[in-house]
């Protein structure tokens, strides 16, 4: 049996993996192994490094507060601060305060306000008199976790100044602002970093680490037995890379849905996607353990595709890692389509599918059609294997491996995004997010279906209605499950002032639905993320509201009810007071058309 290489690299990127000890979290840690094993770091491009820095530089600095979840990289921006201002690496490693001179002032850095003591913390009351303008000689850069800066600055001496700061740097956080007029501060939230953005970068810096060269010699990085994290890594390094190019896409989806996924849970999930495999210690290969997996016939479990869920860790450590519980809830794997399944189970024999098996499964002799999978399915469309729950293990990692398989061109015909929880993920992406974000018009077509789907669950009829958003409501404006009693037609194309469109504020890249109303009132919004936008439009296409979530349903009653309030403030608004004495009732005919029934009130 062939021996294997063994490369400091690859034991130095299973740290960043989901192990016991995970030392490269941390980013003291990092720099003392870079330094023993003589590896070439992984530089993150930072953001906002030259502003902050700049800053410092500048003839009147502010204090700087980096704020975020735990693994967005504080501690990483503020040692590259340190080292840009003249730092030594030496000086920052010491156990001390970290403290520069510059153009007369003192900079303090606190790198982590958990590590300080009580007494340590009573600083801040220093670093408020110096926000306020009565301390100019001082300034800090600090970093921290949302809930413990509050905590400590809740926990010293409460000064007038001290309370003072204490209420900005909360409203900051609230507000998501930088900066507040009159206040010599600036906060920097890194949880507003977009992962979708960073993943793609920070895959690059990895594959092109010249660590990788210790696997040129290696005697499984080439011939029949391709060692598995040589494999997954040309996976990702094939050109049109659909891996990265899908998980950009499920990372952008759940920035839309306020899922922040920091640097460290990146980190983790690319080293699982190269090195993971469920039977090796603590799930992932060393270099040591590949001639094993050979020997055992397993490294088809080795699948990028899988690790990418966490399929090789124990279900209960998957559930608790952060990346994998976000990503697990697109159900991928779990999902199918019937298109999928007859191409996966009858493909061989159904000349109907043939073609697309042979495309997709018998051409990947690693992880699709290796001989595992073809003697499981094989057993179960014979009848001869009493455990189909093997064979449902090998479908669910085909259906995974397909959905970063199959091109962007026949993404519609075989209907990629049904193999997720969100059937119309791929169209909000392509048609709302994309358009919106590039300044370009959406398709009418979408608009018009939210309208319809917004109608019957506002209104609690099965109605066709697209071409206006109708208010209605069951005569004392409640949230009634039917509301029968019209109040007003809004019309889908703008007119007089009134409207219901797409928007997308800048500020905080959140794609809103928003209706417009006459009199110049103010228009009404609602937060559109992924999984409202999913409700609509299921509703719109005939699902009733209640059975697919209770939540949504409830939040655009709730919608519901400020656009009511907002139509009360335009009928009494201006010169011209509406007459309401004519109620109106809706009736549905049989095609879904509505139509109105005049009652005077007397």
């Amino acid at each position: 049996m062939a021996k294997s290489n063994s490369n400091n690299w690859i034991s130095f990127l299973r740290q960043y993996g989901p192990i016991p000890r995970n030392d490269n979290m941390y980013d003291e840690t990092i720099q003392r192994i870079i330094k023993k094993k003589k590896i070439v770091p992984i530089n993150i491009e930072l953001i906002h490094l030259e502003e902050i820095v700049q800053n410092f530089l500048s003839e009147s600095p502010v204090s700087i507060i980096l704020t975020g979840t735990a693994g967005d990289g504080k501690t990483y921006y503020c040692r590259e601060v340190w080292k840009e201002l003249g730092g030594t690496e030496i000086d920052w490693a010491e156990d001390k305060k970290n403290e520069l001179f510059l153009s007369g002032k003192k900079i303090i850095f606190i790198k982590d306000l958990s590590e300080l003591s009580t007494e340590d913390k009573e600083i801040l009351t220093l670093m408020a008199d110096s926000i306020l303008g009565e301390e100019n000689n001082t300034i800090f850069l600090v970093a921290a976790n949302d809930g413990q800066m509050l905590d400590s600055w809740k926990n010293i001496h409460q000064t007038s100044n001290v309370s003072n700061v204490r209420e900005i740097i909360e409203e900051l956080l609230i507000s998501g602002k930088k900066k507040r007029d009159g206040y010599k501060l600036s906060l920097y939230n890194l949880s507003d970093s977009n992962s979708a953005l960073l993943f793609p970068k920070i895959i690059q810096e990895v594959l092109h680490n010249p660590g990788w060269e210790g696997c040129n010699n290696c005697s499984f990085s080439s011939g029949e037995q391709i060692c598995p994290i040589f494999e997954n890594k040309k996976r990702l390094e094939s050109e049109n890379n659909l891996i990265v190019r899908r998980l950009t896409e499920l990372l952008t989806l759940c920035e839309v849905n306020q899922l922040h996924l920091p640097l460290r849970q990146l980190f983790l999930l690319i080293a699982n996607m190269l090195l993971g495999h469920p039977g090796v210690k603590d799930k992932l290969l060393k270099c040591s353990d590949i001639p094993e997996i050979f020997e055992e016939d397993t490294a088809h479990l080795a699948s990028i595709y899988r690790n990418i869920f966490g399929e090789n860790l124990l279900v209960r450590q998957r559930n608790n890692i952060d990346v994998f519980n976000t990503l697990n809830k697109y159900g991928i794997g779990s999902e199918t389509n019937g298109i999928i399944d007859n191409i996966l189970i009858f493909g061989e024999d159904d000349s109907k599918y043939k073609e697309l098996y042979e495309k997709f499964i018998l051409t990947d002799t690693k992880y699709g059609a290796d001989k595992n999978f073809i003697s499981a399915k094989k057993a179960y469309l014979e009848g001869e294997s009493l455990d189909k729950d093997t064979f449902l293990d090998f479908l669910k990692a085909q259906r995974q491996r397909l959905f970063f398989v199959i091109p962007t061109e026949l993404e519609e015909e075989l209907m990629l995004w049904r193999l997720t929880t969100f059937q119309y993920a791929g169209e909000f992406l392509k048609e709302i997010y994309k358009p919106l974000h590039g300044q370009y018009r959406v398709n009418s077509q979408y608009i018009s279906r939210m309208t319809k789907g917004l109608n019957r669950i506002m209104t609690g009829l099965l109605i066709e209605e697209k071409d206006h958003l109708i208010l209605s409501t069951s005569g004392n404006h409640s949230q009634a499950k039917i509301s029968r009693i019209l109040e007003k037609y809004i019309s889908v194309n703008p007119d007089r002032g009134e409207y219901v469109k797409f928007d997308l504020d800048k500020e905080n890249s959140k794609i809103y639905l928003v209706v417009g109303f006459s009199n110049g009132l103010p228009s009404v919004r609602l937060h559109l993320q992924l999984i409202r936008y999913e409700f609509i439009s299921r509703v719109a296409e005939g699902v009733l509201p209640g059975s697919f979530s209770r939540e949504c349903y409830e939040d655009i009653l709730a919608y519901k009810s400020k656009l009511l309030k907002r139509l009360e403030e335009s009928r009494t608004t201006g010169d011209k007071v509406e007459d309401i004495s004519v109620l109106k009732l809706l009736k549905v005919n049989e095609k879904g058309l509505v139509e109105q029934k005049s009652l005077e009130v007397f």
